[in-house]
């Protein structure tokens, strides 16, 4: 295997058969040593946050192939916490692609003039840039479509499986006793500029609520697998 891109929570290794390998490892976005979803440093470590985070992403990546929406996902080791994947391009220089059912978070910092705290939102979604020194600044169909990064094809194809994913995640916490406010995903495309959903689908990348009150992404892997 040869070591393509080491990332944050993970790294990323080229397979000789033109798939890619994805390490898991226990490192997590944070700040001061406190776990933070949002942040864009690596904060702390956790144990055992690597292997949570893989068993999650192969439970839903099953369940979204199954429904016959493109993914990346191939199979998964979970002895090594490896994952192997299709290779896919990323869009621009990575897009980031939230689904919102709750007003909450920076949603409600933007539009705190016109929404309430918590108001219901019909599958709402938006996009940015992956950008740190920029705070991921969103940006628009159009804007995307301008700057050469996604088509207007793409955008719809994107949107539209974004919106079915999060229902099956959602669908799937519900089961649990837990609601889901927003998620954030991120999408590739294949040799044939085919929509893919890329990178994993973890406790980190979602805002879960149960009875009213925030769920901690450590906290909510074990109540998802209790």
């Amino acid at each position: 295997m040869k070591l393509v891109y080491k990332g944050k929570t993970k790294d990323v290794f080229a397979l000789d058969n033109g798939n890619y390998l994805l390490k898991f490892k226990d490192d997590c976005t944070g700040k001061d040593g406190v776990f933070d979803p949002g942040e864009n440093s690596v904060g702390l470590t956790i144990e055992g946050v690597g292997d949570v985070n893989l068993r999650m992403s192969i439970y839903f990546f099953e369940k979204i192939n199954a429904a016959g929406i493109k993914t990346h996902f191939v199979k998964a080791n979970l002895e090594d916490t490896t994952m192997e994947v299709l290779p896919a391009k990323v869009f621009g220089k990575g897009l980031e692609v939230i689904c919102r059912h709750k007003a909450v978070g920076s949603f409600y910092r933007r539009y705190k003039d016109y929404v309430e705290e918590g108001a219901d939102l019909p599958a709402y979604v938006e996009m940015t840039f992956k950008n740190d020194e920029l705070g991921d600044p969103l940006v628009t169909e159009d804007g995307l479509a301008v700057l050469g990064v996604m088509t207007h094809e793409q955008y719809e194809a994107t949107k539209k499986q974004t919106q079915q994913i999060t229902q099956i995640v959602a669908d799937e916490l519900k089961k649990r006793g837990l609601v889901l406010y927003d998620i954030k995903f991120e999408f590739g495309y294949d040799a044939d500029g085919k929509v893919m959903l890329i990178d994993e689908i973890a406790s980190g990348n979602m805002r879960v609520y149960k009875d009213g009150q925030y769920i901690d992404p450590m906290t909510l892997s074990k109540l998802f697998f209790a």
